[in-house]
């Protein structure tokens, strides 16, 4: 097989948008393209077993069978095609082009059909026959040499992604939406895979991965690679569900074309609609939106946080309404596999407002506890800025489990791998840095060995107990007192003889976990204000991560005679200048 290089390839399919411009806005493209590629590369894999399909079908529908499962054999993929037409055969009626196209499109199995309906193909199909153009693009994509002998399914995978990529940076859609640096894929999965390499190698290996923000299908592809790599008998079924319909058509596609049960892949809103209910999964991966609200949603999540409780996704807490990234954190976590069937791992991408958001008794601080106290949590790796196409900001990948090894139980292992990037020669985005395939094997390594390590005199690895990350809220109250400065009692309630609280000097501290509060207390706030008491029904446990507080680095300020020494220096020069100046 000669491989094409993706790059190379795309650009092939990107000439096709000379015939578009003028016609179509830039932003338009993919509208067109993009199916297009999609249709001829459908066209080429059918191509040897069509007379075959065409056979078996004529057969089976005079005999009344449902022919289905016999047309699925006879082509040798998850679709087929029952029109007489292909591609090549429509270019020879010039008059009739569109009607045969949609005949041909008609022509396959349902789950190749909704792919086109998706796309809204049909609306293209019109306005690039009205523009005269449908011909002359058809011709386009039929010189175009798609057959699984010259392009593999990877670099087709691939082609998809360049294409996908190209068309979010000139619309104004977020690339972010749909695209996932693959770099990025690629440690999240080395970090999910790295722990089960000795079962993942073992013959006749089938295991399940799930993504509920499935993209274009990115992850799902990464991670089917690797596992090939890694063992060519291993099978990794994909399940997924995607929002935008255009992401969704080109991961099902792309499914498709690897041979994947596209069946597995749902449209719709994860979060008020799973499309994938009561189901459990081996490896989980996501790449949600980063700080998108939830409003539009807001009530059917209430309601099931209400009703069903833990018997549901979100029994543990619910975020602010501003950011719903946590909601997919805890969707993952409703899938894992119970331990004693094999349990599961999740690879997450967050930004940085789920580590600290919220105080004690807040959505936020409740799912982290939730998280911590139940063991989940393996791993949380700060990557570095600009590694996302749509935003600059910085953000981390969690590593979930509830089968942890027994050197893990009880840890959260922290890594700082925000130094670990390389300038790309050319930005995307936001995109301005990258990781080199040493950078993904030193961070995989780290997280492997699950060791503490430094780098110079800056951590980069440091691990913790759950509980290092629990505090207690705790309400301070001082008494109110009159013009007097006396005291005042209460008179009837539960405070009746007891010092009433003076609420504009009520103060809140946070106490570790691993402190005792009334020692903390005697020790932090009594020696300063001796009148103070603890409201015990005021107390809140709360959780959270402060990433980077953990990896400072405190750098004494240098000397002041140096200092000194270095402004006489600059201030000479400066007087030395204006003298010359002058002279």
């Amino acid at each position: 097989m000669t491989e094409m290089n993706p790059q190379i390839l795309s650009a092939l399919i990107w000439s096709v948008a000379d015939l578009l411009r003028g016609n179509y806005r830039q932003s338009e493209y993919g509208k067109v393209i993009l199916p297009f590629t999609i249709l001829r590369r459908l066209d080429c894999v059918l191509e040897s077993t069509k007379e075959a399909v065409l056979t078996e079908y004529a057969e089976r529908n005079s005999s009344g069978i449902p022919a289905e499962p016999f047309l699925l054999r006879k082509s040798g993929q998850s679709f087929y095609n029952i029109s007489p037409l292909n591609i090549k055969k429509l270019m020879g009626d010039q008059d009739h082009i569109k009607e045969n196209i949609y005949s041909y499109i008609q022509g396959f199995s349902e789950s190749v059909r909704d792919i086109f309906e998706r796309f809204d193909f049909y609306a293209q199909l019109d306005r690039l026959a009205k523009a005269g153009l449908l011909y002359q693009v058809t011709e386009s994509f039929v010189n175009k040499d798609f057959h699984p002998e010259t392009v593999s399914n990877s670099q087709m995978g691939l082609v998809f992604e360049e294409l996908i990529r190209k068309f979010a940076e000139i619309s104004n859609d977020t690339a972010g939406e749909h695209f996932t640096p693959r770099e990025v894929i690629k440690l999240m999965v080395n970090l999910l895979f790295i722990e089960d390499d000795d079962v993942l190698s073992k013959a006749g290996v089938v295991r399940t991965i799930y993504d509920p923000t499935a993209g274009t299908g990115g992850m799902l592809s990464v991670a089917g690679e690797h596992l090939e790599e890694l063992n060519p008998q291993a099978r990794l079924t994909m399940f997924g569900q995607e929002l935008n319909d255009e992401s969704y058509a080109i991961c099902k596609a792309d499914m498709l074309i690897k041979g994947q049960d596209v069946t597995k892949i749902i449209a719709g809103n994860t979060l008020s609609n799973d499309g994938h209910p009561n189901q459990n999964f081996d490896y989980m991966l996501s790449n949600p939106p980063f700080g998108v609200d939830w409003r539009s949603v807001e009530t059917q999540i209430r309601k099931e946080h209400e009703t069903l409780g833990f018997s549901g996704r979100f029994g543990a807490g619910l975020p602010r309404v501003s950011d719903g990234s946590l909601l997919f954190l805890l969707h993952l976590i409703s899938k894992m596999r119970p331990v004693h069937e094999g349990g599961s791992k999740i690879g997450i991408v967050l930004n940085g407002s789920p580590l600290f958001t919220g105080g004690a008794g807040s959505g936020e601080s409740e799912i982290r506890r939730y998280v911590l106290e139940n063991d989940l949590v393996e791993a949380i790796i700060g990557l570095p800025t600009d590694m996302f196409y749509n935003t600059g900001i910085s953000t981390y990948v969690w590593i979930l489990s509830n089968r942890k090894p027994k050197h893990r139980i009880g840890k959260v292992q922290l890594i700082d791998a925000s130094d670990k990037w390389q300038k790309m020669r050319k930005s995307l985005g936001s995109k301005r840095k990258e990781l080199s395939e040493r950078h993904i094997a030193e961070i995989t390594q780290l997280f492997g060995q699950f060791i503490e390590a430094k780098e110079g005199k800056k951590p980069i690895s440091r691990i913790f107990d759950n509980q290092d990350f629990g505090y207690c809220t705790i309400t301070v109250e001082r008494p109110l007192r009159d013009e007097n400065g006396e005291i005042l009692l209460g008179v009837k309630g539960k405070l009746k003889g007891k010092p009433q609280p003076d609420s504009g000097l009520r103060d809140t501290e946070n106490v570790p976990l691993s402190d005792d509060i009334q020692t903390y207390f005697k020790r932090e706030v009594l020696p300063h204000v001796a009148d103070a008491w603890i409201d015990p029904d005021k107390t809140k446990v709360g959780y959270e991560i402060p990433f980077n507080r953990h990896f400072y680095v405190f750098e004494p300020p240098r000397d002041l005679a140096v200092i000194d020494a270095e402004l006489k220096d600059c201030t000479d020069r400066i007087k030395d200048m204006i003298e010359g100046l002058s002279a």
